[in-house]
This record gives structure tokens, C-alpha cells and sequence, in this order.
């Protein structure tokens, strides 16, 4: 014991706040630990008034901009890398003293504005949107308020339980792409102020290369943003007559992420997307009805092939919670352990401290009798009938969770959108069978389903602060705890966000707002309940087409995330995974690899960071009216996309073969 000790202070006072340790991002031999930067035996501060004021100040700036933005402009940026930028400078900038285990908590809470904004805006407009068509729908702040705020509060007791599985457990099995780059943002502004600054410099360039990039491409437009085979008159003329289409997304942070997730993965989701794109939608073209086969690529992948990919990640989630039943079962016998009285007896350390289950199993309890509370006194009038709308929430809710949590892990991009849809398609097919349709069935699908697409939203989120967490070292128990308050602050804000931005804008009409997600829960809502055709085949063939793959061997939840997510942003993962693979394995010296491959990690990191900080820019400055007209021509613009796009990438690889030896 007292050599493992030895060997935990000398890894952390060698790393200090200047870096990851070596082995942060890959599995752990048989014998080996992992000893995060913050000591596990030493008490950092964490959360202080400044922490705690500071996050929830950005959680409201954030929850404003992000709703505002998603649904003005219909992009959704994730706001924790730029809630970690802000916070490593704002303490640089008051000169704190160990002020990591700050920026953690500032960082937890403040991200909660993307999650609750994302499980918000996704569903609750639609409510909006129909109202045009059907008067007597009506809506109200508490509806959106408690929705998100409900849907949030059973996203993080529901993960709790799996924490360390995900975390711990599941140690560089997967990449975590999201989690990665924040990571490295938090620890290397930390380590800017010691004398080992290098990686600091390394992360600020590879932020301003790919921000600045990013930031030109979204507002000027000089190059491509998306280069795709039908700019060319070969290519409209092979679209036509065979719907196939070749498309990369020639951004930055894209780059960024698909080397964080890999070759193994992003191949996998690369599969998925051109097993859609190259089998499913020719056949489609040139066998399907002649309406259906006289649309553009775009138009069947939306409305027809994609419904296959949700199909397929509903039955890769069943999968995948099958899989997952042993820890689901281990959960459940902890709670009932501690119930009973009978506590583990060995002493937790601060590092791997949760709330105790015997407080969250009281705190779910409560929970669920408030939601349900909601249901029948603002929702749903009729008691039976909100018992039966509640039970669907709580086992979807539960269950899902672990999914939106491996999804996360995997590709740093959370499929709530499908999960959503499919349980608005579950719980209407539900409620239509128990007499619950028409305007007051939509009303209640919505609502369900915007409690749902919030709690999976907080899931997958907040595995990314708690992996943060747990490799720089802090307290679960205090981002667990401190999680609830970002919650409710967040909910707050973007209820009442949508509703001046309903009565500003509106959600119908020439200039309305452009939420596309909730335009597409409406689109799908509307037939249930007011009566109409539901693809069912497309879904059931997306479900069996999971089994197969779970069957071969192939991970089917990736596969399928590929099938729903566009062309474009999957090609630029494969690339990004083959730089990875190609800078890793170009010597002989393992550690020479190793260094690339580290090296890499931390520019793409910076890609990302970039790309994400200065999104948020390029969406202020359209928001602010500036408009640009491109005297380029489309076929100029391609040609500079490929070029523009050749560039980030062989920066991305001259950059990373720069680290020429680990020690």
C-alpha cells in the first residue's frame, strides 16, 4: 500500500495541473491505476461561492443564447467547452491559486444549459407550431418549465447509479470525444501557469487555427462548407439517375472529433451512413413509388431512409440495455443494500465519493410522485391515464439513459432526437390505444415527450462532466450535488426564453423561427393523433437490421448513429480516425507513437474548442444582421473547400508527428 501511495504523489506532483496523465486515455494493463491530477488524498477547492455563483451565471447566458440560437438559426452548440474556456480565463485573469477543481464545478454547472436547452427545444415548440393548425392547443410557461426542469432532475438520478461504470469501469474503452477536449482545455489553462506551459501553447494555436477557420467558413463563405459530389455536373447527372452522393463537412472541429473517436468507431459510423447513403437510397430511387423516387437524395433521407436509423437505434438501445442488465441489476441491489442498512464497509476516497444510493433511491422516489403529480393536475386530467403517460416516461427514461450515456462516450454526439422520436411515436400508438388523441393527446405526447428528450439530453451530458471529473480528480458527490441547481436555473431561463421568443418571432409563418427539431416531432406527432400513415415498416426494418448486426458482431449502436446522422458529418469522422490511426503507428519506437498520438489528441482537442467557442461567434455575427455576399461561384467555392480542407488536415498531421519522443 505504502509504495501505491509513493507512486500517486509522485504522478501527481509530476503532473501537477500540466497535464493528463500518460495513460488517461487508453485502457489500464491488469495491474495499473490510474491517478487522476488532483491527489484522490487531498482536499482541493471545489465548490465555492465564486464556483457556484459563477456557473449558474453562465448557465442562465448560455441557456439564453443556446435557445435563442437553436432556434432562430437551428444550430445547437454544446456549451461546455466554451463554459471551460471561460472559466480557465476568468481565473487566470483573477490570478486563483488551484483553481481547477473550480473551473470543474463552474464548467458542470453552466453545462447544464445545453442539455436542458436541447431537451426543450427539440419538442416543446411543436406545441407552437400546431397550435396555427389546431386553436385549442394551448401552452404556458409551467409546462416548459417543469418539463425541462423534471425531465433534467431524472437524467441525473438515473445516471448516478451507472457512474462508475461509465467512468471508471469503462476506462479507455471508449474515447469520449466531448469530455476529451474540455478536458484538455481545463487542465492545460491550469498548467499555463506553471512552468511546463507547452501543452497550454500547443491547445491555444490549435484553438485559434481552428476557430479562426471555422469562424471565416460559417461567415464569409469562401470556401465550401460542404463539398459534395453534386456541385459537379457529373455528380448532379450520377444523383439523378442513381441518388448517389458523395459529402464531407470541410470544418475544423469535425476534423477534431472523428480523430478523438478513432478508426475503430468512426468506421463503424461511416459504414452505417454509406450503407444508407450508397444502398439504401438507390434502391429507394429505383424501386420505390415514383413520387418517392423522383425526390433528391436529401429529400429520401429525411423523410424515408432515416426513419430506418431510428428504428435501429431503438432496437440497438433495447440491445444495449440487455447488455447492461447486470449492472442495471447491480444498481438496483445497491439501492436495496443500503435500504436495508447494510452500507459498504470499506471507506470510499473523495475521488469516487456519489451522493449514497440510499438518498438517491428517496430522491427518485419523490421525483417520480411530483412528475406524476404534474401529469394529471397539469397535463393530463384523468388519473388512469397519467398513470399510464408516467409509466411510459419513467421506464423509457430509466432505460435510455445508458444508451444516450454509450452514445456520448463513443461519437461526443447524443441521439436524443431519435430516442425522442421513437418514444413519441411509442407513447402516442399508447395513448391512442387507451382513447388519449386529438389536440389532447398532442398536448400530452409533447409535454412526455419533452420530459423524456430531457432527462436522456442530461444523461448524456452529464457523463461528460463526471468523465471530466474523474480525470482531473474531482468530487462526484459535489458535481452530483451542485448538478440540481444548474438544473433548475436552466429550466427556468429557457421556459421563459421560448416564450418571449414565441410572442417576438413565432413558430409558423415566412419569418417564424426555424426550429427544425420540433418542426420534425410535429411532422411526426400530427398522423398519430389526429389520425394518419406511420412508417412502422421503416422502423421495424431499422430494428431487425440492429439484431443482425448485434448478431455479426458489429457495434450496432454506432452503426446505426451513422444511419441517422447526414453523410457529411460522418465523412469527416472517418478522416479524422485515419489521421489518428496514421499518426500512431508510423514508427517503430512505441513511444515516439505514443507521443504523435497524445499530441494529436490535444490539437484536436483545440479543433474542437475552436470550432466550438468561435460557432457560437459566427451565429452572433449572422443573428447581428451582417450579411456577406460571396461573389464566388459554387464550383470556386468547391475547389477552395478541397484545398481549404487538404490544409486543416495536413496541419492536423505535421503538427502531431512534431512530438518525437514521450520522455
Amino acid at each position: 500500500m505504502a509504495d501505491t501511495s509513493q507512486k500517486s504523489d509522485h504522478i501527481a506532483d509530476d503532473n501537477g495541473a500540466s497535464g493528463l496523465p500518460e495513460n488517461a486515455f487508453r485502457e489500464l494493463a491488469a495491474d495499473e491505476q490510474y491517478h487522476p491530477v488532483m491527489h484522490p488524498a487531498h482536499d482541493y477547492p471545489e465548490v465555492t461561492p465564486y464556483s457556484v455563483i459563477m456557473g449558474l451565471v453562465l448557465a442562465v447566458i448560455f441557456s439564453a443564447a443556446a435557445a435563442y440560437l437553436g432556434l432562430r438559426v437551428g444550430q445547437v452548440f454544446e456549451a461546455a467547452i466554451p463554459i471551460a474556456i471561460i472559466a480557465v480565463g476568468l481565473s487566470g485573469a483573477l490570478n486563483k491559486k488551484n483553481a481547477i477543481g473550480q473551473n470543474v464545478i463552474i464548467q458542470s454547472i453552466g453545462a447544464c444549459s445545453g442539455v436542458i436547452v436541447a431537451g426543450a427545444i427539440f419538442t416543446l415548440p411543436a406545441l407552437y407550431i400546431l397550435q396555427a393548425k389546431y386553436p385549442d392547443i394551448t401552452v404556458n410557461f409551467m409546462e416548459i418549465f417543469l418539463s425541462s426542469l423534471f425531465g433534467g432532475i431524472l437524467g441525473i438520478l438515473f445516471f448516478i447509479p451507472f457512474r462508475k461504470y461509465f467512468v471508471k469501469d469503462m476506462h479507455g474503452k471508449y474515447p469520449f470525444p466531448e469530455a476529451t477536449a474540455t478536458t484538455q482545455v481545463l487542465v492545460s489553462g491550469e498548467g499555463s501557469k506553471s512552468s511546463n506551459g507547452s501543452q497550454a501553447k500547443t491547445l491555444v494555436i490549435a484553438s485559434l487555427i481552428g476557430g479562426i477557420y471555422d469562424y471565416l467558413l460559417a461567415t464569409f463563405g469562401w470556401w465550401a462548407e460542404n463539398v459534395t459530389s453534386t456541385a459537379s455536373q457529373w455528380g448532379t447527372a450520377l444523383a439523378e439517375k442513381t441518388k448517389l452522393v458523395f459529402s464531407v463537412n470541410t470544418g475544423a472541429a469535425l476534423l477534431g472529433l472523428g480523430y478523438i473517436v478513432g478508426l475503430k468507431y468512426a468506421f463503424v459510423i461511416f459504414a452505417g451512413s454509406i450503407f444508407v447513403w450508397w444502398i439504401i437510397i438507390p434502391l429507394i430511387g429505383a424501386y420505390g413509388a415514383p413520387a418517392i423516387a423522383s425526390l433528391q437524395p436529401e429529400a429520401i433521407f429525411s423523410d424515408y431512409a432515416r426513419l430506418i436509423g431510428i428504428g435501429g437505434i431503438a432496437m440497438a438501445g433495447v440491445i444495449g440495455i440487455i447488455k447492461s442488465s447486470s449492472i442495471i441489476a447491480q444498481a438496483i441491489g445497491l439501492a436495496g443494500r443500503e435500504l436495508k442498512g447494510k452500507q459498504q464497509s470499506a471507506k470510499q476516497i473523495r475521488w469516487q465519493t456519489d451522493i449514497s444510493m440510499k438518498h438517491i433511491v428517496y430522491m427518485i422516489a419523490v421525483a417520480l410522485i411530483a412528475v406524476l403529480a404534474f401529469f394529471y393536475i397539469g397535463v393530463i386530467n384523468t388519473f388512469w391515464q397519467a398513470l399510464i403517460a408516467w409509466l411510459v416516461v419513467t421506464v423509457i427514461a430509466f432505460l435510455f439513459t445508458t444508451v444516450a450515456a454509450n452514445a456520448i462516450a463513443i461519437v461526443g454526439s447524443n441521439p436524443v432526437s431519435g430516442m425522442t422520436l421513437m418514444t413519441l411515436i411509442i407513447a402516442s400508438a399508447i395513448f391512442v390505444g387507451i382513447g388519449l388523441n386529438g389536440t389532447s393527446g398532442i398536448v400530452a405526447s409533447m409535454v412526455i415527450g419533452g420530459v423524456v428528450c430531457t432527462a436522456l439530453s442530461m444523461a448524456g451530458g452529464f457523463v461528460t462532466d463526471l468523465k471530466i471529473g474523474y480525470w482531473i480528480g474531482s468530487t462526484p458527490k459535489k458535481q452530483e450535488t451542485w448538478k440540481f441547481l444548474g438544473t433548475l436555473v436552466s429550466a427556468a431561463t429557457v421556459g421563459g426564453v421560448i416564450l418571449v421568443l414565441n410572442k417576438v418571432y413565432g413558430f409558423s409563418g415566412p419569418d417564424a423561427l426555424v426550429a427544425p427539431q420540433a418542426n420534425a416531432m410535429a411532422k411526426v406527432i400530427e398522423p398519430l393523433m389526429m389520425g394518419g400513415d406511420t412508417p412502422w415498416i421503416l422502423y421495424m426494418v431499422g430494428a431487425i437490421l440492429a439484431l443482425i448486426l448485434n448478431w455479426l458482431g458489429v457495434p450496432a449502436l454506432a452503426f446505426c448513429l451513422g444511419m441517422f446522422i447526414p453523410l457529411h458529418l460522418n465523412t469527416p469522422m472517418l478522416v479524422g480516425g485515419a489521421i489518428a490511426y496514421f499518426v500512431s503507428n508510423r514508427s517503430a519506437d512505441a513511444d515516439v507513437n505514443n507521443a504523435r498520438r497524445d499530441r494529436g489528441t490535444l490539437i484536436a482537442s483545440g479543433l474542437i474548442a475552436g470550432g466550438a467557442l468561435f460557432g457560437v461567434f459566427a451565429a452572433l455575427t449572422r443573428f447581428a444582421g451582417f450579411e456577406y455576399d460571396n461573389p464566388l461561384s459554387m464550383g470556386t467555392t468547391q475547389i477552395l473547400g478541397c484545398i481549404m480542407y487538404l490544409l486543416i488536415i495536413a496541419y492536423l498531421i505535421w503538427d502531431s508527428m512534431r512530438a518525437k519522443t514521450l520522455r
